[in-house]
């Protein structure tokens, strides 16, 4: 059964750029340094206690209240990117998770984790920031290339999360739409518009904003 392995919850706060870019010695503010809590964290509509957003307009609120990530995933990155020091937390994801990777995780799962509820609502689409947060120029790029993204889930109920515990299926109303499929419309401009149009009339999927968006393109 999926186990959270690590809880992570951090606030913004601003770094220096410490790189010869042009941009280096300015500031730059962002949430996505984590640190591991022990003990039950409160996880609320938006967010966990102790945690938040930097840049509100693409990141945060409802739709996106928690961010979850495959600890089977690591592997991959100390194996491809050994000169970082990958631990749980890195990918700025609160819920680092066993047995569950964006191939059997579906928009519109529904888990309950502790005392709280919590469904599956989109992919993670990943921002210059995870770039940043590593030294990795095209750390965002490779994210984009091989899926490894995690994803964010709405609070149904609100309740206490801790790092140890089991996260149990109760609904699975999409099964078809993985997060892996969901990803690959979300960057591959040669996909089938019809598929497209349904994933964005799919209710459980994202914000209104971004289904909105996406039947535009279409």
């Amino acid at each position: 059964m999926p186990q959270i392995l690590s809880l992570q919850v951090g606030l913004p706060a601003e770094r220096t750029y410490d790189d010869t870019s042009d941009h280096e010695g300015r500031v730059w503010r962002s949430g996505i340094f984590k640190t591991p809590v022990t003990g039950a964290v409160f996880l609320g509509r938006e967010n966990f206690a102790g945690d938040g957003q930097a840049d509100l307009k693409n990141h945060g609120g409802a739709h996106k209240a928690a961010l979850m990530y495959a600890a089977a995933h690591y592997n991959y990155w100390r194996r491809v990117l050994p000169e970082h020091h990958w631990l749980y937390g890195g990918f700025g994801e609160n819920l680092t998770v066993s047995h569950m990777t964006e191939d059997n995780v579906a928009i519109g799962d529904v888990y309950a984790v502790g005392t709280a509820q919590v469904e599956v609502s989109q992919p993670r689409q990943p921002c210059w920031k995870l770039a940043r947060r590593w030294g990795q120029r095209d750390l965002a790029a490779r994210v984009q290339q091989n899926g490894f993204a995690g994803w964010y889930v709405r609070v149904l109920e609100e309740g206490m999360v801790e790092a140890g515990q089991t996260l149990q299926l109760l609904e699975r109303p999409n099964p078809e739409w993985t997060i892996s499929r969901v990803f690959d419309i979300l960057y591959n401009v040669d996909r089938d518009p019809a598929e497209t149009r349904e994933l964005a009339e799919l209710e459980s999927f994202a914000s209104p904003k971004l289904r909105n968006w996406m039947l535009e393109r279409v």
